[in-house]
């Protein structure tokens, strides 16, 4: 089985020099990355090149920001026409643990979607202040009650998916691009009633860099959650 993990970048330059190495070393057999850079002024992209020499990464780059969701999507595809089993995306922050990517592919045995849990007996949220909380908290509660939403944490960007899955719910027509993206996908798989299921998982806030979250996203997920409501 061939396992790909996505990750989109914008100015990672300081993590994303360790993240690739840290994900390597974990021997998963097959393993191969895609990181979907942003045109990062940083250099993110260059530091991903040199890394090319030694692992088997690929990388898209695009001509500017163009958001979460459509980063995805496009590593998405990448990663079907390479021919993955099983599709990964990741952060590039090490708010992920490499260490968990062995159990996700495990559990992808008995699931069509494995989500990395926050919000599970076991999981942790490592470096949050009380607003991170309670705006994740409102979020998610809003999202799943609306919605009728099944799986817990409905925001995690921390997931694979089996190949099935993403040919099954037409990418092209995801029109969600910041992170109400997490929310559109888990609908529309729940709604096929294909096999969700979430581990525990440690969440460890960002030491390098900015949150990239913005208002312009935090707009988008309302409506998007309305779009999804009214079945559009």
């Amino acid at each position: 089985m061939k396992p790909i993990i996505v990750i989109p970048t914008y100015n990672e330059r300081g993590n994303i020099t360790k993240l690739i190495p840290a994900l390597f070393s974990q021997g998963i057999s097959g393993l191969e990355i895609i990181v979907v850079d942003d045109n990062s002024p940083d250099g993110t992209a260059h530091e991903v090149e040199i890394l090319r020499a030694k692992y088997p990464v690929h990388i898209i780059k695009r001509l500017r920001k163009l958001g979460l969701g459509s980063a995805y999507i496009t590593g998405f595809k990448k990663a079907l026409a390479l021919g993955a089993d099983y599709i990964f995306e990741m952060d590039a922050d090490f708010s992920h643990d490499p260490n968990d990517v062995q159990r996700f592919l495990s559990a992808l045995d008995q699931a069509d979607l494995v989500i990395g849990s926050r919000r599970i007996p076991g999981s942790k949220i490592i470096g949050w202040n009380i607003w991170r909380h309670c705006t994740s908290w409102a979020a998610m509660g809003f999202s799943r009650i609306f919605l009728k939403l099944k799986t817990h944490d409905v925001t995690a960007g921390f997931r694979a998916y089996r190949r099935q899955v993403l040919e099954t719910i037409d990418l092209d027509t995801i029109k969600s691009n910041g992170y109400a993206f997490q929310e559109e996908t888990l609908f529309r798989v729940e709604r096929l009633n294909l096999r969700v299921a979430e581990i525990p998982v440690t969440f460890f806030d960002r030491k390098i860099g900015k949150s990239k979250l913005s208002g312009k996203d935090i707009m988008e997920f309302f409506k998007v959650m309305l779009r999804l409501r009214r079945g559009l």
